[in-house]
């Protein structure tokens, strides 16, 4: 069998504090799986800018290109506040995604049964609820160009972000949506805001055009994005897959994230497209919830959602299914018995660390796979 090469880049904040029960798992499948992961380490964010002065070093962007796939945590906090904008922290996530090519992110919100009643919406509307955005990952407003702030004179000045698709761009994005849809429910919303935008008149054609030419087994419905989100918290379960560009997947992914009941809870992954010869994609997967600098290096953070981005790597990056159910059963049969950190406490469950819940869920992760 092949090595598998993982390359984990823990970041800042509470990143290397979640990411250390990953490599518990990492070393569990290992040991007693024989899962033949290899792993390499590297910086990326703030912890990269102290020290390489960038946030992400040369050496390092070219381990993660020579990778299997990527592991990433967190990056950010106040200390970097100040830095120059292109060294930024967030430049290094930024960097990866283009040039790994991952245009499409996946983002999962799944409420656990046991924390129903932690969502801001009533249990009933959230319990059960499975929906996966689908997010255009390297176009939109986020990379189109021009993208400056011109001085006018007389104190004035212009910030221009310029939204730019192309057909290819939302053909692919589509096609990747469809696919997932039809391991799921088989249905797809698509958003956007074509009543205003003309590359949201444009992105509505090529997904039309997309499903009657190869996805017309899917059911296929369009929606206004501000529509959308309004949906997402009026009755979320309506939807299975969700496809969208890159700014409005920002932002919906988010109040879909706060449906379950915390930001703490979600995992996601942002993939590339197939290679030609060996088929495979070019793959990061992180959570959602940040650096949270606030809470860093207290050992209460809640690693769930990193050790489910891991479960989404199994499925996705090595097609080890078995055991990416397995973890996230595991996952679930934790918070069924009540134990929770704090981000997710509740009345009559017993409150644990970052260490003690990664432990939890590998024990349950041992049971499964035994």
């Amino acid at each position: 069998m092949a090595d598998r090469k993982l390359f984990i880049l823990p970041g800042d904040g509470i990143g290397p504090e979640a990411m250390a029960e990953v490599r518990k798992i990492i070393a569990y499948m290992n040991a007693e799986l024989g899962s033949g992961f290899v792993t390499d380490e590297g910086l990326v964010g703030g912890s990269a800018y102290d020290a390489h002065g960038q946030a992400i070093s040369e050496g390092d962007m070219a381990k993660a290109l020579g990778a299997d796939s990527v592991l990433f945590g967190a990056v950010g906090g106040p200390k970097w506040d100040a830095v120059p904008y292109e060294v930024r922290p967030e430049a290094g996530l930024l960097r990866l995604r283009k040039d790994l090519q991952l245009f499409a992110n996946l983002r999962p919100a799944i409420c656990y049964p046991a924390l129903s009643a932690a969502s801001s919406l009533k249990p009933e509307l959230v319990e059960g609820l499975d929906i996966l955005i689908v997010r255009e990952l390297t176009g939109g407003v986020y990379f189109g160009e021009p993208k400056e702030i011109i001085d006018l004179g007389n104190g004035q000045k212009r910030g221009i972000d310029t939204q730019v698709y192309d057909t290819y761009e939302i053909e692919r994005i589509a096609g990747v949506a469809f696919e997932l849809a039809r391991t799921r429910n088989n249905r797809v919303c698509s958003m956007e805001k074509r009543n205003v935008m003309k590359s949201g008149v444009l992105w509505n054609q090529v997904v039309t055009e997309t499903h009657k030419a190869k996805y017309s087994d899917v059911q296929l419905e369009h929606m206004l994005a501000d529509a959308g989100g309004m949906q997402l918290v009026r009755q979320p379960k309506q939807f299975d897959v969700i496809v969208t560009d890159n700014l409005f997947g920002d932002m919906l992914s988010d109040v879909a994230a706060m449906l379950t009941g915390s930001l703490g809870m979600l995992p996601s992954a942002s993939l590339g497209a197939p290679d030609a010869v060996t088929g495979k994609r070019k793959a990061l997967y992180e959570p959602v919830h940040g650096s949270a600098p606030d809470i860093a290096g207290k050992g209460i953070a809640n690693p769930i959602a990193m050790i489910a981005s891991f479960a989404m790597c199994l499925r996705y990056s090595f097609n080890l299914v078995k055991e990416a159910d397995n973890l996230e059963k595991a996952i679930a049969t934790v918070l069924d018995k009540g134990i929770r950190t704090g981000d997710i406490m509740a009345e009559g469950a017993r409150q644990v660390g970052t260490g003690e819940m990664g432990e939890a869920i590998l024990a349950e992760f041992k049971s499964l796979s035994a």
